[in-house]
């Protein structure tokens, strides 16, 4: 028998899984053995939910009593650092599995009546906005336990990140966590990745084409809240590869009104046939967002850059276009003049690396910003695969970063250079006595010298 056909032992294998329940009960018990194994992970998970820095403890299926009726959560975690202890329950879904509000308010209950901190879910639900919680409970039951989401692929990213760019001191551990890392990313373990832009899809789609789509519609709200939740999770994805986190470009209002975003995108798609998102890469030149327009089945993305504050108009196209090395040559470049309203010049990158006068209008106005845009072709279905919406979505941000973003840098002026005394401007002495080699007296005449001059000849002060 060839070997080709043996199966490597895993830790967590993900042969043997027979249906939801047992798929649910395998992660769960995955996930946490690793969080209490791995230090770093532990720490790196459980730290953002006001959890002290100690040794993680976890268990899985602890019976609560609730009245008369018996529960079991899916886990438990628990961390202690001198006097002070932090637990939190766990819900944990896999697959299409979604969380109930039912479920998690009586939950919630357990964790009050026990002096618990916090209800920790996980699920392959990505909420549009960090924070927000993709399923709402009674807000009365938050008072003193919080109500905590993760999903799946947070999850995996957290551990991709830990192992691959931050470290994990333990080489054993290093190996757990990998193990980890390999068991989400098979598509049995159940940690799924966005994979469905759901039933509205189509509906929305095809009400956008024939223009009777209103702000009203639900169609509009699920698909925003829907379109939100997928650019999070290509942050997510992008953030796995650079070894960084990526969040959603919003507002400060947004983050704390979710409600006000949608409501935003709701408008946009009723009005315009398009939706629009920001991703805040650290370290990038700025913003990458990406605008989906659903009428004319494009996508675009696009960032702005600063001009440089100095030089011509042509020298600061020409600093632009130098960074763009690696750009295809149908990325669109636009500039935009100082004080002036409206679009400004625009043409495609091509045109611009044989004459980047191009950019400049006829005006010659200071250039004061560029805007650096790529368009590719939407998909319309609403899965995964060849054609899908989700795919093009994805494919456009990561090909935008790689061959725009990552090679763009922010314009910094040069730094100020001394003066030798060889560079000074030779200045011919009124009077030996006058005579220096420092540069400051070599400056040549200023306004009112002469006059100085002619005092100190004549021997007044």
């Amino acid at each position: 028998m060839s070997e080709e056909n043996w199966l490597a032992a895993r830790l967590i294998p993900t042969s043997g899984i027979n249906g939801a329940e047992e798929q649910e009960r395998r992660a769960t018990s995955a996930f946490l053995a690793v969080l209490s194994s791995v230090r770093e992970f532990g720490r790196a998970l459980t730290q953002p939910f006001g959890a002290p820095v100690g040794p993680v403890q976890t268990f899985i299926e602890v019976p609560f009593k609730l009245g008369d009726q018996k529960f079991f959560p899916d886990g438990l975690i628990r961390v202690a650092r001198g006097q002070r202890q932090w637990t939190a329950l766990v819900e944990v879904k896999t697959g299409d599995g979604e969380l109930r509000a039912e479920q998690l308010e009586r939950y919630l209950d357990i964790a009050r009546d026990n002096g618990f901190d916090a209800l920790i879910t996980i699920s392959n639900q990505i909420p549009p906005v960090p924070g927000q919680h993709p399923t709402p409970v009674d807000k009365r039951k938050l008072k003193k336990v919080a109500l905590h989401h993760v999903p799946w692929s947070e999850v995996l990213t957290v551990a991709v990140m830990q192992k691959e760019y931050r470290g994990v001191a333990d080489p054993d551990q290093s190996w757990i966590l990998g193990e980890l890392i390999r068991y989400l990313e098979h598509p049995r373990s159940g940690a799924l990745e966005f994979s469905d832009m759901g039933p509205s899809w189509v509906p929305l789609r095809d009400a956008v084409g024939a223009g009777t789509l209103r702000a009203g519609d639900a169609v509009a709200t699920d698909i925003a809240g829907k379109f939100d939740a997928l650019v999070r999770f290509a942050g997510l994805k992008l953030g796995r590869q650079l070894g960084t986190e990526i969040m959603p470009a919003l507002s400060r209002r947004e983050l704390a009104e979710p409600a006000t975003r949608t409501q935003a995108l709701v408008s946009q798609v009723a009005t315009t046939g398009a939706l629009t998102a920001g991703l805040r890469i650290p370290g990038a030149v700025g913003v990458l967002f990406v605008t989906a327009d659903l009428r004319a089945g494009k996508i675009t993305c696009h960032v702005d850059v600063e001009a440089p504050r100095r030089g011509q108009p042509r020298t600061r196209v020409n600093w632009l276009v130098r960074q763009l090395k690696d750009a295809p040559e149908t990325t669109r470049l636009e500039a935009f003049a100082a004080y002036a309203r409206g679009d400004g010049s625009a043409e495609l990158l091509k045109a611009v690396r044989e004459n980047p006068a191009l950019l400049v209008a006829d005006h010659g106005r200071e250039i004061k910003s560029f805007r650096v845009a790529s368009v590719s072709t939407a998909g319309t279905k609403r899965g995964v695969g060849r054609g899908s919406f989700i795919d093009s979505l994805l494919n456009a941000i990561d090909s935008f970063y790689e061959q725009v973003i990552q090679n763009l840098k922010a314009w910094t002026p040069a730094p100020p250079k001394m003066r030798s005394v060889e560079d000074a401007v030779e200045v011919e002495p009124v009077a030996p006595a006058l005579v220096s080699t420092a540069i400051s007296s070599q400056d040549g005449p200023r306004i009112g010298a002469d006059a100085v001059l002619v005092s100190v000849a004549a021997g007044k002060t």
